[in-house]
């Protein structure tokens, strides 16, 4: 059998490290704060948003979660947005996804200030992690690098077949597997032989959301499987690849246990980079005045 990839161990290490920075904020007469927004009606994102809530509390952090009912309007939670924005003492701002039909989620998104984005979804922190540039990049793609580097996998020079192309972990992916010098190669729905371009690959990392979408049959003993396509099933969380195919790797990130894990603790890693962009700004702004 092939080696699981449990992060358990590396989110333990990532929530001290946080706890540290948490203490030395509060020091400095900082309480970090995050504003989570769920709208009723999908149960997995109420769990998810009292799951954070869990590790707020055990680092110290101010998590506000409001839960507004399903038939909110656009016009209400962008008023909300804006309220948020505009509030000095909040530092982190999450809409919890999916949102109702009738709802724009990119709107919503793209309507929180980009310092408090801490899920990375705004415009301009897009085009940061596009670019490299200084940001708040998506937890996701961002542990998926986090893991293959703990575990000592380097992806300089490596094929990595990366299948699924979303707005929240495919395309930002694909930006930092190139900066890590991976040879990429990107497949989706339009793909015809998947098997193909998994034979060649010596890492294969899934974000698509199908349960049980590879199969042992697709898969090589020498591959390395990151697996951070994760659904929410009667027989609880699923992830992209079916659990028996870690018999056939390399090796392979379990689902739950896996990417979920790190995302988590990285979403919190973003709230207190978020702190420090925010208070750099207020220096700044206070600098041009006194200048002036």
């Amino acid at each position: 059998m092939g080696k699981l990839l449990e992060t358990a161990a590396l989110a333990s290490e990532i929530l001290d490290h946080l706890s540290i920075e948490v203490k030395q904020l509060k020091e400095k007469g900082i309480e970090p704060t995050i504003s989570v927004i769920v709208v009723q009606g999908d149960p997995a994102s109420e769990c998810y948003a009292k799951v954070k809530q869990r590790i707020a509390r055990r680092l110290g952090i101010r998590y506000l979660l409001t839960f507004v009912h399903s038939q909110v309007t656009e016009t209400e939670l962008l008023e909300r947005i804006k309220w948020l924005n505009r509030c000095p003492t909040i530092h982190g701002i999450i809409l919890e996804l999916p949102l109702p039909k009738h709802l724009d989620a990119a709107r919503l998104a793209a309507a929180i200030s980009p310092e408090k984005d801490i899920d990375g979804l705004t415009p301009s922190n897009k085009l940061a992690c596009f670019t490299g540039n200084k940001g708040l990049y998506p937890a996701t793609p961002l542990a998926c690098i986090r893991i293959m580097n703990y575990f000592g996998y380097t992806l300089e020079g490596k094929n990595v077949t990366l299948i699924g192309h979303g707005e929240t972990v495919g395309k930002p992916l694909v930006q930092l597997l190139l900066r890590e010098n991976a040879t990429l190669t990107v497949c989706h729905k339009y793909t015809k032989d998947l098997r193909m371009h998994i034979e060649k690959a010596d890492v294969l990392i899934t974000a698509v959301g199908k349960v049980g979408l590879i199969s042992a049959d697709m898969v090589h003993r020498n591959l390395i499987i990151i697996d951070a396509g994760i659904s929410e099933t009667k027989n609880g969380i699923m992830g992209d690849v079916q659990p028996e195919v870690a018999e056939f790797v390399k090796a392979m990130t379990p689902v739950p246990g896996g990417v979920g894990k790190v995302t988590t603790m990285l979403l919190f890693e973003n709230l207190i980079k978020a702190v420090h962009l925010q208070t750099s700004k207020r220096k700044r702004e206070v600098d041009q005045r006194e200048s002036l």
